[in-house]
């Protein structure tokens, strides 16, 4: 019987964490996603993508927070990739590297304008969603 019982709890641990860590990783991705589409629209654009990110995470602020501001940032150095890769195909290897240095920096400078307008969406969505246990 206590086997059993040691057997049920030590299930029952992993399977709230599993249900936990995926909640955080289908907050980020649909954040990612959201960030892609939505990403152009200044400020309001991220803060939505961060906040249905961290209504979909549900773990709470700290969770929305994650959501939000880690696929805020890859939305970025997804768009920084893709003019990279455009400038590349007109300019061959050289434009790739021109293009790409060049969006990096604009890109770093906007990446932390964007991720943190979408984590501060992704608190609020977290709020909103509550902590689930």
């Amino acid at each position: 019987m206590v086997k059993f019982t040691l057997y049920v709890l030590i299930v029952k641990t992993i399977n709230e964490y599993l249900v936990y860590s995926m909640g955080l990783l289908l907050g980020i991705l649909v954040s990612f996603i959201l960030n892609v589409i939505m990403g152009w629209i200044p400020f309001v654009g991220p803060f939505i993508a961060g906040l249905i990110g961290g209504y979909v995470a549900k773990g709470g602020a700290g969770h929305g927070f994650l959501a939000g501001f880690i696929g805020g940032a890859f939305g970025v150095f997804l768009a920084a990739l893709l003019v990279g890769f455009l400038f590349g195909l007109i300019g061959g290897p050289l434009g790739f590297l021109i293009g790409f240095i060049g969006v990096s920096i604009i890109g770093l400078m906007h990446v932390f304008v964007q991720a943190i307008i979408s984590g501060i969406g992704g608190i609020v969505g977290g709020i909103i969603s509550g902590k689930q246990k």
